[in-house]
């Protein structure tokens, strides 16, 4: 029997809003539900809301995979080149190293993403408050294992 990487979590871990951390990045806020920390690295889970036209450079993450699941509103997720329609409901999954991106093309949208690895929240942390410059994000980002490779999609 092959065990998972979860198996490696050996201390549970219970977080509530006020030990949670919620951070301003790109413009809107994202709440950072469960980090590498509570999990020993091995996944994060962040709860975002964004108004139309939020959205994420297009990127790479190095070596971890990213899950979206649409809780209201809608996304458009840009995978490999290829532009998919994610509302209330969808999950996208992305595996590491494919170029991806989002937009929400509602009036508003939240949805959860998945990490597997902390990476991703680690990224925010450090890239919160006032946004920084697109040369600035770059270099915040590939300290973390994510290379962004092209401008938001637009909504």
């Amino acid at each position: 029997m092959t065990s998972s990487n979860a198996a490696r979590i050996r201390n549970p871990a219970i977080t509530t809003p006020d030990t949670q951390q919620t951070v301003s990045f790109l413009g809107e806020l994202y709440h950072l539900r469960v980090t590498g920390h509570d999990t020993g690295g091995e996944f994060a889970v962040v709860e975002s809301r964004g108004r139309r036209g939020h959205g994420s450079p297009m990127h790479v993450h190095r070596a971890d995979s990213e899950t979206f699941v649409v809780l209201e509103g809608e996304l458009r997720v840009v995978v490999d080149g290829r532009e998919h329609w994610a509302g209330a409901g969808c999950a996208a999954v992305l595996a590491a190293g494919r170029p991806h991106g989002f937009v929400v093309t509602s009036d508003s949208a939240r949805y959860l993403t998945l990490h597997h690895g902390p990476g991703f929240a680690d990224f925010v942390i450090d890239a919160g408050g006032a946004t920084p410059d697109p040369a600035a994000l770059s270099e915040i980002a590939a300290r973390h294992g994510i290379d962004i490779v092209g401008p938001r999609p637009v909504p």
